[in-house]
C-alpha cells in the first residue's frame, strides 16, 4: 500500500455493497460506524477539533506517520486487504461446492472444493487472527500479545466495533449457526496443518502471523479464538441475535433467492470487503489520535 493516508479515505466509496452491508447491520452496534471518506472529516471526528491550521497540521503530521515504514500502518492496511481478497476468493468457492450439493450435474464440483464448513470455520480463526496482527502492528506490539488485543476488543469502539459486528455475523453465525465458536475452535484444533496450508487466506497473511511454521501459527490461531470466545458469546447474547434477524438484515442489501445461510455467506464473501474498508478507517484513526498527541 503506497496511497498516502488521505488517498486512501478518498478512495473509499460512498455507497456500495459493503457500505450497505455494514448501515444494514448497524443495528448490532448502533451509533458507533460512520463511513469516512475524507482525511478531514476523520480528524474532526477523532479529534473534535474545528479550527482549519490545527486540523491541516495534524493532517499532515499523520500522513508523514502513515508513509513511515517503521511505524508499521502500511502492513496493517496491506493485512486488512490480503484478508478481503483471499475472502472472495473463498466465497466463490464454498457457493461453487454448494451448488456441486443442490444441482446433481454440478456434483463433480463436491470433489475439488473444501468442505464448506471446515473452510468456514478455518477462515473465520485466520480472520480474528489478523485482527490481532494488525492491531500488534500499529500499536507496536509484539504479534503475539492476545492478552492485550482482547483488552481492546472488550473495550472495542467505532470502526473496530463494527467490524468485529461485521465477522461475527457475515462469518460467523450465518454460515455456522449460533454455537460458531465452538465449531470454529473445535474445527482448527482439529485441523491438520495441510487444511491451513490449503486455506487461500493462510497462504496470503501466514507471514504476518508470529510463530515458525505452520504448527506455531495455528496454535497462535487457535488461542486468540479461546480467548475471544467469552466475549464473542456474551456479544451474541446482549444483541440477541438471530438467523432469522440476522437474514433480514442481509436480505436487506444483497439479493438471496434461497434461505439458506451459508448461500448468503458466500455471496457476502464475494461481494464485500468490509475488513479493508472499516480497517483503513480504524488506521486513519490511530494515526490521526497519534498525530494530533505529537502536534
Amino acid at each position: 500500500m503506497t496511497n498516502n493516508l488521505e488517498e486512501l479515505l478518498s478512495s473509499l466509496p460512498e455507497s456500495n455493497m459493503t457500505v450497505r452491508l455494514l448501515n444494514g447491520l448497524d443495528y448490532l452496534v448502533p451509533g458507533e460506524w460512520t463511513n469516512i471518506t475524507s482525511l478531514h472529516l476523520a480528524i474532526r471526528e477523532a479529534t473534535g477539533e474545528g479550527e482549519e491550521d490545527v486540523i491541516g497540521a495534524i493532517a499532515g503530521r499523520a500522513i508523514e506517520l502513515y508513509m513511515d515504514p517503521d511505524n508499521g500502518y502500511q502492513r496493517a492496511v496491506s493485512l486488512y486487504s490480503l484478508v478481503d481478497s483471499a475472502s472472495t476468493f473463498a466465497g466463490f468457492t464454498s457457493l461453487a461446492g454448494k451448488l456441486g450439493e443442490d444441482v446433481e450435474w454440478l456434483g463433480f464440483l463436491q470433489n475439488v472444493t473444501p468442505k464448506v464448513e471446515t473452510t468456514q470455520a478455518i477462515d473465520a480463526g485466520l480472520k480474528l487472527a489478523c485482527e490481532l496482527g494488525a492491531f500488534c502492528i500499529t500499536n507496536g506490539l509484539p504479534g503475539d500479545s492476545i492478552g492485550d488485543f482482547m483488552g481492546a476488543v472488550a473495550n472495542s469502539a467505532k470502526e473496530d466495533k463494527m467490524r468485529l459486528a461485521a465477522w461475527i455475523a457475515c462469518d460467523c453465525f450465518l454460515p455456522l449457526g449460533p454455537d460458531f465458536m465452538l465449531k470454529i475452535i473445535s474445527t482448527v484444533e482439529s485441523a491438520a496443518e495441510s487444511d491451513f496450508m490449503q486455506s487461500g487466506l493462510f497462504q496470503r497473511v501466514a507471514d504476518f502471523l508470529p510463530g515458525g511454521g505452520v504448527a506455531e501459527k495455528k496454535d497462535l490461531v487457535t488461542n486468540n479464538l479461546k480467548a475471544a470466545e467469552g466475549y464473542v458469546n456474551g456479544f451474541v447474547a446482549e444483541k440477541g441475535m438471530s438467523h432469522e434477524g440476522v437474514l433480514a438484515k442481509i436480505k436487506e442489501v444483497i439479493d438471496v433467492n434461497e434461505d439458506r445461510l451459508d448461500y448468503a455467506a458466500a455471496v457476502i464473501d464475494m461481494s464485500t470487503n468490509y475488513f479493508l474498508h472499516t480497517g483503513t478507517q480504524s488506521v486513519a484513526r490511530r494515526v490521526i489520535t497519534r498525530a494530533y498527541g505529537e502536534i
